[in-house]
């Protein structure tokens, strides 16, 4: 894929299903370990554009940070040896003039700046005047409009190519993700902006190389237009995220088996559109499942208070109250009422099932 063939993937009109592989380490942290790296990664003839991190914003002080500016050297010769495309995060203006004064050819904002309004102004600004393609994470927090937001403050500094990574989103509940995917937003997101290339991170989704698969064959079923994905030389001895980095075998691997329709969309718009729908179906369904199971474990949670302080299961006020409140919801929704109360009392039926096994009567007051 040629630069000009990618560049022409930031406003795609066309429904295909083209993959754009960006790889490289999570950061930048020696001449050697980038030149080695780049060598495997070309070696494969499956990358796109070489990435590594050159400023690493860490949560904690005292761990590494990135090299700063000398990387950007390191990344400019990967480019002119290889004449590969390459990109880094930038999180400030002065980010933005020396990685434009190293000729890098790509640039995105990280999860962090993208939830800062201020942040992502200063990069706007720093930007006008050129046409430098620009990828925006998601914000931290599962919002869209913030994420919006920056896109639009990007795409005001006269910013043609503008695309979008979901690397996850930061939530309080205990998942085998390090950030939850909220496949739902992205939809959303795409249904706003037809036309915007989206690329998935799966590597900052997951935080955990052995979940990456999974995720990068999901986001290629949602008709993403690519991925990111990090790869290390030596992913044991990486100074940063060594354990969601994949070695060049490994992404070679990955991505020889992922299931990537060869169907001409373009002529077949409805069974496109259908196979489309039907996939966010099938992530809705994923996601009404794992919620039923975490209402079912607050259930027993509540059998057990009601067993140690000798309550009856059923309570009647609360189901009265229940019933109530979703059915507004569920016309505020236009949802069928009676659709949405059938379902509640299948929930509350299965909710009495468990409180009585853990009371362990056969009075159910139902």
């Amino acid at each position: 894929m040629s630069l000009e063939e990618i560049l022409s993937l930031f406003n795609n009109t066309k429904n295909t299903r083209s993959q754009l592989i960006i790889s490289g380490p999570c950061s930048a942290e020696s001449e050697q370990q980038m030149l080695q790296t780049a060598t495997e990664l070309v070696e494969l003839k499956k990358i796109h554009i070489f990435r590594a991190g050159i400023w690493k914003p860490r949560t904690l002080p005292g761990k590494f940070e990135g090299v700063g500016m000398i990387g950007l050297k390191w990344l400019q010769k990967v480019k002119q040896i290889y004449n590969l495309p390459v990109a880094t995060e930038v999180a400030s203006a002065n980010h933005v003039y020396q990685a434009l004064k190293h000729g890098i050819d790509f640039l995105w904002i990280g999860a962090r700046t993208t939830s800062t309004p201020f942040g992502v102004q200063e990069i706007a600004d720093a930007l006008k005047g050129t046409d430098t393609p620009v990828l925006i994470k998601n914000p931290i927090s599962p919002d869209i409009d913030l994420w919006i937001g920056a896109i639009e403050r990007i795409k005001n500094a006269g910013i043609t190519k503008v695309g979008v990574i979901h690397r996850g989103f930061s939530t309080w509940e205990k998942t085998k993700y390090r950030n939850y995917p909220h496949w739902q937003i992205v939809i959303e997101l795409k249904r706003r902006f037809p036309e915007m290339l989206i690329i998935c991170d799966p590597s900052h989704i997951t935080g955990n190389k052995n979940y990456i698969p999974e995720i990068a064959q999901k986001s290629v079923d949602l008709n993403y237009g690519g991925l990111m994905i990090e790869a290390h030389h030596d992913p044991e001895n990486a100074l940063s995220d060594k354990e969601q980095q994949l070695t060049p075998a490994e992404l070679n691997k990955l991505i020889d088996n992922l299931n990537i329709s060869t169907k001409d969309f373009k002529n077949i718009p409805i069974n496109s559109e259908i196979e489309q729908i039907r996939t966010e179906i099938d992530i809705l369904d994923d996601m009404l499942i794992e919620l039923l199971a975490k209402r079912m474990s607050l259930s027993h949670k509540i059998g057990e208070l009601k067993k140690n302080n000798q309550l009856s299961i059923l309570q009647i006020t609360r189901w009265n109250e229940i019933l109530n409140t979703r059915q507004k919801k569920a016309q505020f929704h236009n949802l069928n009422a009676n659709f949405v109360e059938n379902i509640f009392n299948e929930i509350h039926r299965e909710s009495i099932n468990i409180q009585s096994n853990i009371i362990k009567t056969t009075d159910h007051n139902f």
